[in-house]
């Protein structure tokens, strides 16, 4: 009986003593959570009445609020009871442990870093890198998030993206299209040329300055391999690309211009003993 006494004074004496440093921790807390929620409201806010760079800005603002919840942590944990020199010893100490840990994520942050500054695309570019292409949603602190054509949202590491090689469809405002064709060795190509160019001129997505062109790119083993050029606005690359391949195969059907696919001719000699 003595001994619950002591352990029960022991535990009201603690939570006492413990007991309003956790809850103004808790209220630190909460409240520190919403100031810094409105803190990038208005930080946003501001960016977007200067019309700010969206792909800057974005990355600021992720930027902004690791830096205050960091802070954040560090006041509460000082309302805690931790002192500042064990403070600042366990906050050298994580760091060092996070860097270690963490080498990947930062030079993800470096390579965000390098996007943001030296802009090889922006939010809304459509681009192509790592094996897959999609517009830009979003410029992170560590990745970079990309809509793919499917609707499949694509997240590539900053660090992976900032080295190795990017294609960007939306720098230029028009780009040219190129879609090879092959027309049978029978089949005249002046002809083949003709029905393709009035394809080209009959597209209204296709611009006519610079002009469409339709050139010899091979001979191959089964088949004359054409490359149909059509520059096209960025915005329609996509579009124009897979309507011109359908229309293709359609135009050459009606002037019974043929598209051979890959054949062996095999030669039998019987001989009688």
């Amino acid at each position: 009986m003595e001994h619950y006494e002591k352990y029960t004074t022991f535990f009201i004496e603690k939570i006492t003593s413990f007991g309003p440093k956790l809850l103004s921790s808790l209220l630190i807390l909460f409240f520190g959570l919403w100031l810094i929620k409105t803190i990038i409201k208005l930080v946003r806010r501001a960016l977007k009445k200067q019309s700010f760079d969206k792909t800057i800005a974005t990355f600021l603002l992720n930027v902004i609020s690791v830096i205050l919840k960091i802070l954040l942590g560090i006041i509460i944990l000082s309302q805690l009871g931790v002192a500042a020199t064990s403070l600042a010893a366990l906050v050298g100490a994580m760091g060092l442990a996070v860097g270690l840990s963490l080498q990947g994520s930062l030079s993800n942050f470096a390579g965000g870093f390098l996007i943001v500054l030296f802009k090889p695309f922006r939010v809304g570019d459509w681009i192509e890198a790592q094996g897959v292409g999609g517009r830009v949603l979003e410029i992170k602190i560590f990745t970079t998030h990309l809509l793919g054509i499917n609707n499949k949202t694509h997240i590539i590491p900053n660090g992976v993206l900032s080295n190795n090689s990017i294609v960007n469809f939306t720098t230029e405002k028009i780009l040219r299209s190129d879609v090879l064709v092959g027309i049978s060795y029978d089949a005249s190509i002046q002809d083949a040329r003709k029905v393709l160019l009035s394809l080209m001129e009959e597209n209204k997505k296709v611009l006519q300055e610079p002009k469409p062109a339709v050139v010899v790119t091979n001979l191959g083993n089964s088949s004359i391999e054409l490359s149909v050029r059509a520059w096209v606005e960025s915005d329609d690359y996509w579009d124009v690309a897979f309507e011109i391949r359908e229309k293709i195969k359609t135009a050459l059907d009606t002037v019974d211009i043929g598209i051979p696919f890959p054949q062996s001719v095999v030669h039998l000699h019987n001989k009688e003993k």
